[in-house]
């Protein structure tokens, strides 16, 4: 008795089964995956609230300060950066892979009071942007009753 069984392509390629991985799926077939969306340049973020402020630490290492914005309109906070790729090849030299990505990266989000922009404070150390963002005095703060 024999357990082989001939390949056939055309049915492995008809067969779908649904608990397979989309990344073994990619690399049985010997194919690199067309969106990137795990390469680009990210920028992940904690943001706190206190009594009287908001704490966001957002991560984006490899940058240098110079090269992140941040803009504060009411109560949008925007933050921006420009990842940079390295360029230096010597002599003989090639690239094999490059996995670590470069770009722009950017991240808005909604804050549940307005920011009072003149007492905002931000330092950079190494590769975490830390901001306080206090509140605006007179901006209140309302519970929504749900029915």
């Amino acid at each position: 008795m024999s357990n082989l069984s001939r390949f056939d392509p055309l049915n492995e390629i008809a067969r779908i089964d649904p608990f397979l991985n989309v990344d073994d799926m990619f690399s049985r077939f010997m194919m690199r995956p067309i969106f990137r969306g795990a390469l680009e340049p990210q920028i992940k973020m904690d943001v706190k609230e206190t009594d009287g402020q908001y704490l966001v630490k957002a991560e984006i290492p490899g940058v240098n300060k110079d090269d992140i914005h941040v803009t504060i309109e009411g109560n949008l906070v925007s933050i921006s950066a420009e990842v940079k790729q390295e360029k230096e090849t010597k002599e003989g030299e090639r690239v094999i892979s490059c996995e670590r990505s470069y770009g722009m990266a950017s991240r808005s989000f909604s804050l549940g009071a307005e920011v009072d922009q003149g007492n905002v404070k931000a330092s950079y150390n190494n590769g975490v942007l830390e901001l306080t963002l206090p509140k605006k005095p007179g901006t209140p703060s309302r519970d929504i009753p749900i029915s």
